[in-house]
């Protein structure tokens, strides 16, 4: 490996993460840094001053573009859509900078914005870059960037119902998938609070559901209804899911499902089930 080459294999984690963080995909945020290696490469070295500035510019402008053809696509897409979920217990890097910009939920919403308010938020936010730099990044004024990143944190804010440390959130996930595993109403409805949300992106598989449930004791129900017989043939194993507890469900050694919960002191507030296999590659 050329001085070249660690460069950019050094600021791989950082690039991936600001890529996948605005277009809320693994594999689209890999092609981008992809085209972003290609770039390096071919830049004259002795004109980039500085490496990361110059890599975050060029992977931050090509996720800008590849966010429009992204929309298009999940403008077509069947059912409830969510954000490729990452394994940050395998790519520990990624869930290196403050996570939350990085929870499951949060890039979900990010995706309601603008691409160019996402970026300003995901660099300001996730990586705490100057807003003069993100101004120059975005080619916008620096009032008009702060404007974009305060919104976003309004928004975000809003709609983040993740507020319970991490082994509060793991021992409510513990308590569900007991309950869930003996088809226990009572025990579920324990665990969820009130208006507790539980979504489904299947990508158009039969089995997922399409629509959300909303409410403690609908949802409490509804994994009542599914849980025993689908638990009964599948094994679940507690994973790291975009820096928060999740749990993924396997057949024969392969992933079927994956429960990426949210979570408050009071129980869990939103079930977000990924079920569209395409999606699963990182916990199989």
């Amino acid at each position: 490996m050329t001085d070249h080459d660690a460069v950019f294999e050094a600021l791989r984690p950082r690039l991936f993460g600001v890529a996948y963080r605005i277009l809320a995909s693994a594999p689209d945020a890999e092609d981008v840094v992809q085209d972003g290696w290609l770039r390096w490469r071919a830049a004259e070295r002795d004109a980039v001053r500085d490496p990361e500035a110059f890599l975050v510019v060029t992977v931050t402008r090509l996720a800008l573009n590849a966010a429009q053809s992204a929309r298009a696509r999940r403008e077509q897409y069947v059912g409830e859509w969510f954000p490729t979920p990452v394994d940050t217990a395998a790519d520990p890097a990624l869930g290196a900078e403050r996570t939350e910009a990085l929870e499951l939920a949060v890039v979900h919403v990010l995706q309601r914005l603008a691409p160019e308010a996402r970026a300003a938020y995901v660099l300001r936010e996730a990586f705490d870059h100057p807003y003069a730099r993100i101004a120059e990044i975005l080619q916008m004024r620096e009032p008009a960037v702060r404007k974009l990143v305060s919104r976003a944190r309004t928004q975000v804010a809003g709609e983040r119902r993740t507020t319970a440390t991490r082994a509060r959130a793991r021992a409510l996930l513990d308590a569900f998938l007991a309950a869930a595993h003996a088809g226990d109403v009572a025990g579920l409805e324990a665990v969820l609070v009130a208006d507790v949300v539980s979504e489904t992106d299947g990508g158009g598989a039969r089995r997922a559901g399409r629509r959300p449930v909303v409410g403690g004791n609908a949802v409490a129900r509804f994994v009542a209804g599914f849980s025993v017989r689908f638990m009964a043939d599948t094994t679940a194993r507690i994973v790291e899911v975009n820096g928060l507890p999740g749990a993924v469900f396997t057949l024969d050694g392969a992933p079927v499902a994956l429960l990426c919960p949210t979570a408050s002191d009071d129980g869990l507030t939103r079930l977000m089930w990924v079920m569209n296999a395409e999606k699963l590659a990182d916990f199989a």
